[in-house]
């Protein structure tokens, strides 16, 4: 999750203790939060990037040191898109003016997402063209910086988002219009990812399955669109909800659990589940019962980095502790 603690996009001492910790605490996937491509693609100005090769030194430091952990290092690349300059949640979330700091944000149409907010700038084909590279670019980047595995965020609203969603896609040429072709960008962008990230690495997609709304995205379109990732040679859909249009979600435990049971079974590829998931059983049960196939804990691992250590035991299950902290296993 953003810890909107950045200069400049730099990790610091911050992340290293925020990522480490739950290495410590047992998880056996640990994900950088989503990491912008460019400049203009970070959601605050205190975003985390990896838009230049000075963001890769600090970034090595903390994969060096989850790996000594036992657990592998991923991270998400991101682009905020029109949803970008805007103030850190605990100053508002307003966006920000260009003379506070902020910069003209860019869409596949000029729609902004709030009544209030400046309209972004509609992204010409040679933007686009760009940006493709940049997610490219990034991602060799990341390989540099000692990361695993690769989740290209196009959830909650971002600009991928923002491009398949036909509620924010106004767009006449090749990336508007049909649903193919408002799938077309985050196609395009996986595939260039792949080409430049190692097969034995894996790439994951994390994508809204549905917009909550009558109108809109819907879990079947996510289908079709996991179908085409999957020849892209992604190999999991992290199924989230949500983000880019404000309606009410019927938040209960799981909730979003049975996106990724309809994703894995009509797609045909691998899923992972999120979403109100709290407690060592009810994870262990989605797994044993096939509706996914990892389960991606956020807000639960703010409350508790060591939740996998915890789990284990709930679950009677051995899992390895940190040697400093292996005094502490056993009660």
């Amino acid at each position: 999750m953003c810890q909107y603690s950045s200069e400049d996009g730099f990790a610091n001492d911050w992340h290293l203790v925020h990522i480490g910790s739950r290495a410590v605490g047992g998880a056996g996937l640990v994900i950088m939060e989503a990491t912008a491509v460019t400049p203009k693609g970070r959601i605050t100005p205190a975003d985390l990037g990896i838009y230049k090769e000075e963001h890769i030194p600090f970034l090595k430091r903390i994969t060096d040191f989850v790996k000594t952990q036992g657990s592998v290092p991923g991270i998400q690349l991101a682009h905020a898109g029109r949803k970008a300059s805007c103030a850190v949640p605990w100053e508002g979330r307003e966006q920000l003016d260009p003379a506070d700091g902020g910069w003209l944000t860019v869409a596949p149409s000029a729609l902004p997402f709030r009544e209030e907010d400046r309209p972004p700038a509609a992204l010409l084909k040679e933007d686009i063209d760009s940006l493709i590279e940049s997610f490219a670019t990034a991602a060799k980047r990341a390989l540099e910086a000692g990361f695993q595995v690769i989740e290209i965020h196009a959830a909650h609203g971002y600009l991928l988002h923002q491009f398949y969603d036909s509620l924010s896609n106004q767009r006449t040429d090749e990336y508007g219009g049909s649903l193919e072709n408002r799938c077309r960008l985050t196609v395009e962008i996986a595939r260039a990812v792949r080409k430049v990230w190692p097969e034995e690495f894996p790439l994951f997609v994390r994508i809204s399955a549905t917009d909550w709304t009558d109108e809109g995205w819907k879990p079947e379109d996510s289908v079709f669109l996991s179908k085409l990732l999957l020849r892209e040679g992604v190999d999991l859909i992290d199924c989230s909800s949500g983000g880019n249009v404000r309606t009410k979600i019927p938040l209960e435990p799981g909730y979003q659990v049975p996106f990724a049971e309809q994703i894995k079974k009509e797609a045909g590829i691998a899923t992972g589940a999120v979403g109100l998931i709290t407690d060592a059983q009810q994870a262990n049960d989605i797994i044993s019962e096939g509706k996914a196939d990892i389960i991606l804990l956020a807000r639960q691992m703010l409350r508790d980095p060591y939740f996998a250590l915890h789990a284990a035991r709930e679950l009677d299950t051995d899992i390895s502790w940190a040697v400093q902290y292996d005094r502490a296993k056993h009660y």
